[in-house]
């Protein structure tokens, strides 16, 4: 695990790596500001106290709970109830979506746009593609898929048909939750490791933010509330796959091919992550028993949360200390109860020990941002929580990604998330990218598919077997690193957890140690000044055993395979 020094704990901005909804940036009441819900965070023994002090300003309490130790209480006046001495955080509960006067539209016509959070771009303009031919896929390594050839990130961490593949595949017993923008559930790729039964949306999409700006688009189901097996972004879908696609004779092969897959959808379709769902998803994971949650986003609005800065107003600091309060809490009541924590550590290009100004927060709605002075006392979450393992990103190579956040004490240890510009190896353009599953609606509605369902373009590959065909995607991001680990840590899960609630249990600190016992050492590059392509230099600190840039080294599935606990 990793401490973030002067404060325990992290917290990212919730949006791929998730968000809110009040009119405009969080500021003192108003005699007109009307009565909104918010998140009442009260101290360990507190809840009577907090309870006095929220009908004490004329407030309301409309629901609570005592997992996590919170209200969620409708009031004119959340600065009055923040004062008093039981309350630790208040933050606005930012609505996830309405449903009045919004038609239903077909699902096809809307797809939410790419994440600006999980995947960042490159610093320089990424090549555009012509529409190729597409050469028909060969045939993988038996043990593999027909697209096996292109996955070049298993090929680097040994998960392939003469390493961990020969030895441990995971099983449906161990129960791998995908916190994201939600799963496709009926893609080939995706659904034969499926766990319908047990997925949930904890999310409403929401057409339009509150200044009247598209945000979700127009609803695609009724009530504006998505089925468990939908993804209108995508970005979940690729994460999921990464991490368990079968060898079931298409397209591609995740790390652990044989585990049950259960989708936390907490993300909208625009790609925000607010609060209150991801925390929401934390507890139902730990209550229905899942082994390991993947984050590959970070909690909006705020892309670094401080809980006592000079530049925010007395609301913003509450906000804040509310969505840090409410992370731990969350993170901590799902580690306690089993579950292993894997997170994306960002892709802004960032010593995150040492970042001084913030110019990208709140995000939410858009057009907030204001540039503040920060410190190291300032969290990015979940990635920099305890408890939580957070990961970077490599690409090709082995470098470190030129986009990957970094930190000798944030990062825990790199996968490959793939690099665009890494001209170390012989793969050219995208295919220096991570190749996973892709809902077909989702490129459709992006223009990416002609209408016979061919590729447009390079970044998409489409694999026919047997009269069916499925979709792949190449993406690159922290995003696409931490599914590595999250497949790793189920392998471990799959040999040596123990039955429990929901399928096997395995204390995370004990699947954290084998994880980092099983990394291949990677140690700074020399000099430490790596300078990228660019022009732009990053500076790795630490020992072999432990650098900023690689964390405990590469995550190893061959070796997490045979490893004895």
């Amino acid at each position: 695990m990793h401490a973030r020094g002067r404060l325990a704990g992290a917290i990212m901005s919730i949006t791929l790596l998730g968000g809110l909804g009040a009119a405009g940036l969080p500021g003192a009441a108003t005699a007109s500001e009307p009565a909104q819900n918010y998140l009442v965070f009260y101290k360990d023994g507190g809840s009577d106290a907090a309870q006095r002090a929220v009908e004490a300003a004329g407030a309301t309490i409309q629901a609570r709970d005592d997992k996590l130790g919170y209200f969620v209480v409708r009031t004119t006046d959340p600065e009055r109830i923040g004062a008093d001495p039981s309350v630790v955080g208040v933050t606005l509960d930012r609505p996830i979506g309405r449903t009045a006067d919004v038609p239903v539209a077909p699902r096809a016509k809307h797809a939410g746009p790419a994440p600006k959070h999980v995947r960042a771009a490159p610093k320089q303009a990424a090549p555009k593609h012509a529409a190729p031919k597409q050469a028909a896929p060969k045939q993988a390594a038996q043990g593999g898929d027909p697209l096996s050839d292109r996955q070049w990130d298993m090929k680097m961490i040994g998960a392939t048909p003469t390493g961990s593949y020969a030895k441990a595949r995971g099983s449906h017993k161990v129960l791998v939750g995908v916190i994201d923008t939600g799963i496709d559930g009926n893609h080939p790729d995706i659904a034969p490791n499926f766990n319908r039964a047990l997925s949930r949306n904890f999310v409403i999409d929401q057409p339009f933010d509150e200044n009247g700006k598209p945000l979700d688009g127009p609803c695609e189901h009724a009530g504006c509330k998505d089925p468990a097996d939908v993804d209108d972004d995508g970005h979940g879908t690729h994460v999921a796959s990464t991490i368990g696609s079968p060898i079931n004779g298409i397209g591609v092969a995740g790390v652990a091919p044989d585990v049950s897959l259960v989708n936390l959808r907490a993300g909208t379709d625009s790609g925000f992550f607010f609060l209150k769902p991801t925390m929401d998803a934390l507890e139902y994971a730990a209550d229905v028993g899942v082994d390991v949650v993947n984050m590959s986003f970070y909690v909006d609005p705020w892309t670094f949360n401080c809980a006592s800065n000079p530049s925010d107003t007395t609301r913003e600091s509450l906000e804040q200390r509310g969505i840090l309060e409410g992370m731990r809490r969350a993170v901590r009541y799902a580690y306690t109860r089993g579950v292993t924590l894997v997170s994306a550590i960002g892709n802004e290009s960032l010593d995150l020990g040492k970042v001084k100004t913030d110019t990208s927060s709140p995000d939410f709605p858009k057009g907030s941002e204001k540039k503040r002075i920060i410190d190291n006392t300032c969290l990015n979450v979940p990635a920099e929580l305890d408890g939580v393992i957070s990961v970077s990103s490599v690409g090709p190579s082995g470098r470190k990604a030129p986009y990957s956040d970094y930190g000798v004490e944030q990062t825990d240890i790199s996968a490959p998330g793939g690099d665009l510009f890494d001209g170390g190896t012989d793969l050219k353009g995208v295919s220096r990218e991570i190749l996973a599953a892709a809902p077909e609606h989702v490129l459709r509605a992006r223009g990416l598919l002609f209408a016979d369902g061919k590729p447009k373009t390079s970044s998409v590959v489409r694999d026919c077997q047997g009269g069916k065909c499925a979709y792949y995607q190449y993406l690159e991001g922290t995003s696409m690193a931490a599914p590595h680990v999250t497949g790793v840590a189920a392998l471990i899960i799959g040999r040596f957890g123990k039955p429990g609630r929901g399928g096997l249990q395995m204390d995370p600190a004990q699947v954290e140690r084998l994880l980092y016992a099983t990394a291949t050492p990677k140690g700074c590059p020399t000099p430490r000044t790596y300078r990228y392509s660019t022009g732009e230099s990053q500076v790795c600190e630490g020992p072999t055993a432990k650098n900023g840039f690689f964390g405990h080294g590469l995550v190893n599935a061959a070796r997490a395979a045979t490893v004895t606990s």
